[in-house]
């Protein structure tokens, strides 16, 4: 009997390594396969937008030449995207040269020729604009979410709040930023009297403007949210003895989330269109003003810049909207109700 397992066992480990590698590759096989399936997938679904894209600008470059301006024919994309490496160009130029300001200033400081230190006071640079845009349009979208949510929760909450507001609401939201921007550049203007205020007056004027403008799609949207909460959700509260606080932050803000997170999607694409208008008229020295001091230049290049504004425009606002979009599904996925 010994000798017949000692025979009988080498056999079983003997067989066992050859079925191992089949299952490793068989999984990697199958991994690879569903790899190829998602990336066939993503292809698809490219391909009609990437073919659109191209579409337009073959039809662009085509069509550009034939319309005549003031300042000459319509720019085409490669006159467009030219003017685009240009403006880097002007901003990598103004880097240099601040950083050359900077480096000056501090030997003569060391020297004991000079006491004081002074900013580069250089003309801002498209980037430089573009950045400001962003600050601006963040801090008109932080104002319009922290003035519209509580207002939308009170609004869905209470029928007779709702009520009283929404005459208000509905005169005020299709008011034109054109219309807004006397108003608050007056109230800024007696309100910040300082010489040298922390923020620029024009930066205020116009991060107000699009918080008026932007703020009613979140106000509306999350008084739906807080209106349409389930009736059984509120009937646990009670029997639960949840108070007021506890019922908002455990039950009307999470089911209310999607209806919230949609109204501040709106709100933030309101606000950008809005901005480069408050940005026109204000000064505020953004890609409003920039598309402005062009057109007022009226040179050969500025058609052309304009235009490479307008694409950076819409690439921004598309992006912002994708951003808003990731995280209205991040928390939607994550919230408690």
């Amino acid at each position: 009997m010994a000798t017949a397992f000692a025979d009988i066992e080498p056999v079983v480990q003997a067989e066992a390594p050859v079925e191992r590698p089949a299952k490793v590759a068989s999984r990697g096989g199958a991994t690879a396969s569903r790899l190829q399936q998602a990336l066939a997938r993503q292809g698809k679904a490219l391909l009609a937008p990437m073919l659109g894209i191209a579409v337009f600008i073959g039809l662009w470059a085509a069509l550009a030449p034939m319309v005549q301006t003031s300042l000459g024919a319509l720019p085409g994309p490669f006159e467009v995207a030219a003017q685009g490496g240009a403006l880097f160009d002007e901003w990598q130029a103004s880097n240099e040269a601040a950083a050359q300001f900077y480096a000056e200033q501090d030997e003569r400081i060391r020297a004991g020729t000079q006491v004081l230190a002074f900013d580069y006071a250089g003309a801002p640079t498209f980037v430089d604009q573009v950045a400001t845009s962003l600050e601006t349009v963040a801090l008109g979208f932080v104002l319009a979410t922290v003035f519209a949510v509580p207002i939308g929760l009170a609004a869905g909450l209470s029928p007779l709040f709702n009520a009283a507001i929404n005459p208000l609401v509905q005169i005020m939201k299709p008011v034109s930023p054109l219309a807004w921007l006397p108003i608050v550049t007056m109230v800024v203007s007696a309100t910040v009297t300082s010489a040298d205020p922390v923020l620029a007056k024009s930066f205020v004027i116009s991060a107000i403007v699009v918080m008026l403008c932007s703020l009613w799609p979140t106000l509306i949207n999350t008084a739906i949210g807080a209106a349409s909460i389930d009736k059984d959700l509120l009937n646990v509260g009670r029997v639960l003895r949840l108070g007021a606080f506890q019922k908002l932050t455990r039950l009307v803000l999470p089911s209310a989330l999607p209806f919230i997170f949609t109204g501040m999607r709106l709100s933030l694409g309101v606000g950008w269109m809005v901005l480069i208008a408050a940005e026109m008229l204000a000064q505020n020295p953004g890609l409003g003003k920039f598309v402005w001091d062009e057109f007022q230049n009226g040179s050969s290049q500025s058609l052309a810049r304009i235009m490479f504004a307008v694409v950076v425009i819409g690439l921004i606002g598309f992006l912002l909207d994708r951003v808003m979009m990731s995280l209205q599904t991040l928390v939607s996925r994550n919230r408690t109700v």
